[in-house]
């Protein structure tokens, strides 16, 4: 049995999408996986009452019967963090507890997938960091990261020096157009001539990186009150707070992203509707614009949705949605998957295809002795 842990340098590189495509593929491949996260970091209340969406999510697309208690025996929440600050949790326990349930996770599995937590560090305060994860569980690495400018790679070289030679390789992810050439020719070559060596360069995909109006209307409870473009993709969030001359310079800096600002800021809402791209228009506070304003949304094509609270909450759950909905269904893992053929040594990660050849030989082996 083999193991690899999924881990990343950043927040939101996709880290729970390559893990759950790999684990696919190894299916496809005839092996038996399993999964485990140890770490359950993506949760929805402090006490960590609800549970992290990533080992459901494992259980459903691998189809996996692991108890969830199994998959995710720690709830890393803010409750956790404080209780280890004073004192209350003992890391050597915690560290038992994961290397029990994940052998128990592994019987009789070809292999075993160990996504981390957050990034890499996380889990320092009990002496769990991914690094220790993959002490305790023996572990091969893969380091996921994003790649946006030269600076980034410090980064990837402090995780890899962690690591040492547990990292398997590093697979960056979502990389856009605009750097993935200067990635793949002059970044790659340095990272390798430092020993670290680079399994895949994965283009950004719009439908990973963001979520559609419609879904993020869906997900605040919105009532979208103009008709307009409700497939466009929103990735970023632009706070309207400030005049209206300077919103307008403001929102032409930027694509994909959603204006939220205050019913009552007609000429935010108006500077937000000459920017080519605003996707939609978050309206909070209660206030319906007039009629004057929304007619002309109406006209741009722009969706204009009302959500309930302030701009500040709506800013959090918004970004909540985009950053950890990336991963939501089988079909963004289907494509995550379909990207890891194409632009990952995936043989390097989970082996090539178990072959009848190779399961005939081993029994006759077996009969021999």
């Amino acid at each position: 049995m083999n193991t690899l842990l999924v881990t990343s340098t950043h927040e939101s590189t996709g880290k729970t999408a390559v893990t759950l495509a790999l684990g696919k593929l190894a299916q496809e491949r005839g092996q038996s996986v399993g999964y485990m996260k140890p770490k359950g970091t993506r949760l929805q209340s402090n006490v960590g009452k609800t549970l992290d969406e990533d080992p459901m999510l494992a259980r459903e697309i691998l189809g996996l019967d692991a108890e969830m208690h199994q998959m995710e025996p720690v709830i890393y929440s803010p409750t956790f963090i404080d209780g280890a600050i004073r004192g209350q949790e003992d890391g050597d326990e915690l560290g038992e507890i994961v290397e029990e349930y994940f052998g128990q996770l592994a019987e009789g599995k070809d292999l075993m997938f160990v996504e981390g937590g957050g990034v890499w560090s996380t889990g320092g305060i009990v002496d769990l960091t991914d690094v220790d994860v993959a002490d305790r569980l023996d572990a091969g690495v893969l380091l996921v990261s994003s790649y946006e400018k030269p600076g980034d790679v410090d980064d990837v070289l402090a995780a890899a020096e962690q690591f040492g030679d547990r990292l398997a390789g590093v697979l960056f992810n979502g990389v856009t157009d605009a750097v993935f050439d200067e990635l793949e020719q002059e970044v790659v070559p340095f990272l390798e001539g430092r020993g670290v060596p680079v399994l895949g360069v994965v283009p950004r995909e719009q439908q990973l990186a963001g979520v559609t109006v419609e879904d993020l209307a869906d997900e605040l409870g919105a009532d979208v009150v103009t008709d307009g473009d409700e497939d466009a993709y929103v990735e970023r969030f632009l706070v309207g707070a400030m005049g209206g001359d300077t919103a307008l310079r403001y929102f032409r800096r930027t694509k994909n992203a959603a204006v939220i600002t205050g019913g009552d800021r007609s000429e935010i809402i108006t500077a937000a509707l000459e920017a080519p791209g605003v996707k939609t228009i978050i309206l909070t506070g209660g206030h319906r614009p007039p009629a004057a304003v929304l007619g002309k949304a109406k006209e741009k094509g722009v969706p204009v949705m009302l959500v309930n609270g302030d701009t500040l909450s709506v800013v959090d759950r918004a970004e909540d949605v985009v950053h950890t909905g990336r991963t939501r269904d089988e079909k963004t893992v289907s494509l995550m998957r379909d990207l890891l053929f194409e632009h990952t040594d995936v043989d390097s990660l989970i082996g090539p295809e178990k072959s009848d050849d190779a399961s005939d030989d081993a029994s006759d082996d077996a009969a021999d002795e």
